[in-house]
């Protein structure tokens, strides 16, 4: 379990078009305890990018957001918890909030020019679908993004090749190539339809915002698409129906909604 987390953890990183950023630490870490975490966490590598610590709901342990996973460890660094931390009493994950909170913080920092938007005129919810233009259930999804519109739902579509960015000798993937053309395509929404029905656009490059898109991915733990998520941060999964989503914003309504 630890050589898959350590192998989890730096290949995560390694791949990250931007330099290791300072983590957020919260104003209830220690300094102490904080340099404790930040000497374990580098321990499974030193490409590992650490995004949040911040104290846990159990005294003592610290939540660690890094590269896509979240772990607890211990004030002293000597102990790590790979897994989930549930309250018993509701029988409640109590990751979930943290990530959530993580990622919608994320995701508001990727501009709309930046995205392939399909919304209706005055949309219910809006949804962040990380998406791969060659994978089947993301072709499905798309097919019945006519549905969503007259559901009343937004999908806004980033980029995550799930061949990669580079293949093992260091050159593009075919699929991010594809997708590069399809983001600076002259009618990118156009281009993008005919490469979700097979039809690979003209090849052409720019400055885009797939490579960014694909670290981000990671960041927030997308390991495969389509990845949902809600305005909220929270991941619906992977392929969902229009009326799954107006099911979810029933049991989980957006504030002023």
């Amino acid at each position: 379990m630890w050589k898959r987390l350590a192998l989890a953890l730096s290949l995560g990183a390694m791949t990250m078009a931007a330099p290791a950023a300072d983590a957020v630490r919260d104003a209830g870490v220690p300094a102490a305890a904080e340099a404790a975490v930040r000497a374990a966490i580098a321990s499974f590598g030193p490409h590992v990018r650490i995004e949040s610590i911040a104290p846990s709901e159990l005294p003592g342990l610290y939540r660690v957001i890094a590269s896509g996973q979240m772990v607890y460890v211990t004030a002293d660094g000597k102990y790590m918890l790979n897994g989930d931390l549930v309250k018993v009493d509701g029988h409640k994950s109590l990751g979930d909030a943290a990530w959530a909170a993580f990622r919608k913080a994320q995701l508001a920092t990727v501009p709309a020019s930046q995205r392939i938007i399909y919304a209706p005129p005055h949309p219910k919810t809006t949804l962040t679908v990380f998406t791969d233009v060659n994978c089947g259930f993301c072709r499905q999804l798309h097919e019945h993004i006519g549905d969503f519109m007259k559901a009343g739902i937004a999908v806004e579509y980033l980029a995550w090749p799930r061949e990669g960015v580079t293949t093992t000798a260091g050159r593009p993937t075919p699929t991010y190539t594809e997708m590069v053309s399809v983001w600076c395509a002259a009618d990118r929404k156009q281009a993008f339809t005919a490469a979700k029905e097979g039809h690979a656009p003209p090849a052409a490059t720019c400055d885009n915002p797939v490579k960014a898109q694909y670290a981000l991915g990671q960041r927030l733990g997308v390991s495969g698409t389509p990845a949902v998520f809600t305005p909220d941060g929270r991941e619906l999964g992977g392929y969902v129906t229009a009326r799954q989503v107006l099911d979810d914003l029933a049991r989980h309504p957006l504030p002023g909604g």
